[in-house]
Order: structure tokens, then sequence, then C-alpha cells
């Protein structure tokens, strides 16, 4: 576009106002095409709406032609007319007459969505310029009660909405299309002879069970305090990161071919604090250690190692507090542009804050897995959200989680893919230790903890996609470290046969 400039009296430059961005004429061209074939309008409603134009007059056409083909009613110049006739902006462009050179002079429909797209991005520029003026006029004026990193929030926020804008357009698809894409995450799993479709977690049961981690699912994980759930979540993330490999997929784009890059939201411990389970289960330092300094020089150097080896590592944390949902989404929408995502944990789904709109905390957890879910199956990864049991499960005699255990259960259960529970029956056991004076159930006791020391179960209680079950796992608590349980009929060299 062309800088328009002007003179003032006293011989120096003024720059004249700036012309927004637009097309009169693709607007006339649109407008004659719809009101010459009104099948026009379903190719094109899905990109513009009248908001997108720029003649105020073009945008009240679009909008009388639009209302009256939703109702299966002709928009012609003729039909038009009798609803614009009191219109003072058509007036000043010729009345009703306007209508009938817009109709007259329009060319073949072929290009109408080359228009429409036209307008749409050229909306899109006008908005993007009057953003960046308010932008540039709250930050100008000095306010006690508006901070500068409010205003980049809500810059921030303002930016993504309408980055949004146009994203939902995908529609219907048609059979042949949908069973493509099936048959292509089939072949994926087949070319790795009959291994997984999706993402693998590092632990082979709970792959075999999960098929691995696909993308669009929202996985629960839940569990009462103590199980291990930020662990078992922190171990997937490591595994997934540490196995990443880059490189050109099936479908011609590049991207992680092994691994992932791994998001995390860890609302209720601090980055560091997350940094130093995964240092202590990559060197074999027990935590508690690790945060005392209380570590040995062989265990000081393997620390060290065990850091400079995870420093690449594609795992991103991000520890602020109380987030609400929609920034969740768009702090991983842009952590998906600039560095790839591929697999979202979010610890836990009731630390996040919801818009702040409903009163009832049920309402809240349901907009909050919802828009989890929405999150999985925009950017197209698989979500795992923690999430804690409520206390019933404390008052039965069989301590297994259910899924009526889920806190604020409904919406949880109705949005998930994937429900699984964390459960360490050791853990109960351990708090039934009887007197020591009495020495059969001493002996007894000692011989459950024996059975159950240094394992774990994954209860499955709901899959989508397949089989409801138990996976079993064994779990190091001095390393906070979930891993494969060999089996009796397995090697025991310590090697998971297959």
């Amino acid at each position: 576009m062309n800088e328009v400039t002007a003179f003032n009296p006293t011989g120096a430059e003024v720059q004249a106002p700036e012309t927004m961005p637009h097309s009169i004429e693709a607007e006339q061209q649109l407008l004659g095409a719809i009101l010459t074939n009104n099948d026009i309008y379903d190719r094109i409603a899905s990109i513009i709406s009248s908001q997108h134009f720029y003649d105020p007059v073009h945008a009240r056409i679009y909008e009388i032609a639009a209302a009256r083909i939703a109702k299966n009613n002709l928009a012609s110049p003729v039909t038009l007319k009798a609803f614009m006739e009191d219109d003072e902006g058509l007036k000043e462009l010729g009345g009703p007459a306007y209508l009938a050179r817009l109709a007259g002079a329009a060319v073949s429909s072929f290009a109408v969505r080359d228009y429409a797209q036209m307008i749409y991005d050229l909306a899109i520029r006008r908005d993007l310029i009057s953003l960046g003026r308010d932008i540039s006029a709250k930050a100008s004026k000095v306010d006690v009660s508006n901070e500068p990193r409010e205003q980049i929030v809500e810059a921030e926020q303002a930016l993504y909405k309408l980055a949004e804008q146009g994203n939902s357009d995908s529609g219907f698809q048609s059979f042949l299309r949908a069973v493509t894409d099936a048959v292509n995450v089939a072949n994926a799993a087949y070319q790795r002879e009959g291994g997984l479709s999706g993402i693998s977690t590092g632990l082979v049961d709970m792959d075999k069970k999960l098929g691995g981690l696909h993308p669009s699912d929202l996985l629960i994980l839940a569990g009462r305090p103590s199980m291990g759930k930020t662990s078992l979540a922190t171990n997937i993330a490591f595994n997934v990161a540490k196995a990443y490999k880059r490189g050109m997929k099936a479908d011609g784009t590049e991207g992680a071919i092994e691994g992932g890059v791994v998001g995390f939201y860890s609302l209720e411990m601090s980055a560091e604090q997350l940094a130093a389970r995964i240092l202590s289960e990559a060197s074999e330092v027990p935590s508690e250690q690790i945060r005392r300094g209380d570590m040995t020089e062989a265990e000081f150097r393997r620390f060290v190692d065990a850091a400079k080896s995870l420093e690449a590592c594609p795992l991103y944390i991000d520890d602020t507090p109380a987030l609400p949902i929609s920034q969740l989404a768009a702090r991983a929408r842009r952590l998906k542009r600039t560095h790839g995502l591929d697999v979202l944990i979010v610890d836990y789904l009731q630390l996040v804050r919801g818009t702040g709109k409903s009163e009832n905390r049920v309402n809240e957890i349901s907009e909050i897995t919802m828009g989890l879910k929405a999150i999985a199956k925009e950017l197209h990864i698989p979500v795992i959200a923690l999430s804690q049991l409520s206390r019933q499960v404390e008052s039965r005699e069989d301590k297994r989680p259910q899924l009526s255990d889920l806190r604020e259960s409904g919406s949880i259960e109705q949005d998930a893919d994937v429900v699984m529970f964390v459960f360490r029956e050791e853990y109960y056991k351990e708090r039934e230790k009887p007197g020591d004076h009495d020495l059969d159930k001493m002996a007894q006791w000692q011989e459950e903890m024996e059975r159950l020391h240094g394992k774990a179960e994954v209860v499955i209680g709901k899959q989508r996609h397949g089989p409801i079950g138990t996976v079993e796992l064994s779990f190091e608590g001095q390393f906070t470290r979930f891993g494969n349980l060999v089996k009796p009929w397995q090697n025991t060299n310590g090697d998971v046969g297959f």
C-alpha cells in the first residue's frame, strides 16, 4: 500500500491517516456472485461472516442475504430491496439499483472461495492493526491498576483469540478420507511389527494395554495422595523425552519419529523439585538425599553426569500456579509452534482454574476437562491429566480405586478416553502393622509385605478404544521410579521377554 503524505502550511511533511487494508472490489464480486447464485453461500459460509466486510453496507447486505438463505428463501436484488429501502448507507451508493449493479457485474462463481479468503485475510490484518494500536495506547497510559505483566497476558490472549478464528472450518469429511486415516494409523502399528500406533510410555505392559499414547486422547491418571501419580507422570514424561528422535514421518512432514517433545504443567511442585525427581530416577540417587545434599562423591558424580546427559531432553516444565484453562491452552499452542509438542501432562486437574464464570465446582471441573479434551484434539496430541480421588476409598475394605471415586467425577469420566488409577497395596498394608506381641499376625504381615514390596498396579477403569484391566509395575520408592515388572516366566537378568 502506498504511503500518502500531505503538507501543512509551514512546509513540514505530515503523514495522512493510514487507510486500513481492504478490497471493495472483492467484496462487490463476492456479494454479486451470492445474489446471482445462492448455492455459493454454502461454499464460503465457513470462511467469512458479515463482520469480515470492510464496507458496513456490504456487511448488512451479506447479513440479510445469509439470513434469508438459511431459511431456504431466495436472496436476490429484488427480495433484498424490501429489507434495505430505508438503509441510509445504501442510498448513498445509489439505493436498490446498487444491488442490481452488484449482481450484474459478478464474474463466474469459480473464484468465490479466493475472494472470500482474501476478504477474511484483510479483515484479520485490520484486527491486527487495531490490536497493535490498543496495546500501544494501553502501554502509553501509566496506570497503577494496570500492571505491564497483566497487559502482556491480555495482549497474548487477544492475539491467540485472533489466531483461533477460522480454525474450526473442517466441517464434514467423506468416509473415504476417514477410512484412509484409520488405515494409515493401523499401517504405522503394523510397520512396528505389531507394536504401537501411539507414543511409547517406556513401560512395556502399559503400552501393550493402551497401544501407546494416541493423539487427540485425554488420559486421566488418578490416585490417592502418596500413591505415586506424579512419579508415574514424570517417569512417562522422561521416557518419552529421552526416546525423542526427529525425522521424516510417513505423511511427509518432519517431526518426532520416536518419543516426543513433552510439555509438563506442574501446578503443585516447582520446576526445580520436578527436575530433582527426574534426576533421582536417572542417576539412581534417592530423592531425599538429593534434597538434603547428603551424597557420596560417587553419587554426586552420577547425579551431575545424569544432569549433563539430560540437558538436551525436549522436556519443558511450566510451574505457574493456578493457571486458568484458557492460559494453559494458549501456552500449549505457543510451545507447539516454537519447539513442537507431542505429549502434554497436567499435574493436577483440580489445581487448574476455570474462567471464573461458574460458581459451581462441578461445572468448573467440567469446563476444565472439556478444555483439556479440546486441546488434545486441536493440537493432535495425547493429554495426560492427573486427578485426585475422593476420601471414600479409605473407608472401604478393598482400597482399589473405582470410577465412582473420581472427585467431581461425572465430567472427568465422560470426557476422558482413558481413566487409569495408580494403586500400591504396600502403602496400605504398611499401616496395618500389628503389635510386636502378636507373633502370628506379625509373621503373616511380614509375609504379605514381602509379596507386595516394590510392586504397584495401574488399574485401567475406562478405555474407549481398548480393554480395561490391571497393569502390574515395579516401584522403587527411593528413586520414585516405576518400571517394567519381571514376571516369574520371564528371564531373571532383568530383561523383559516378549
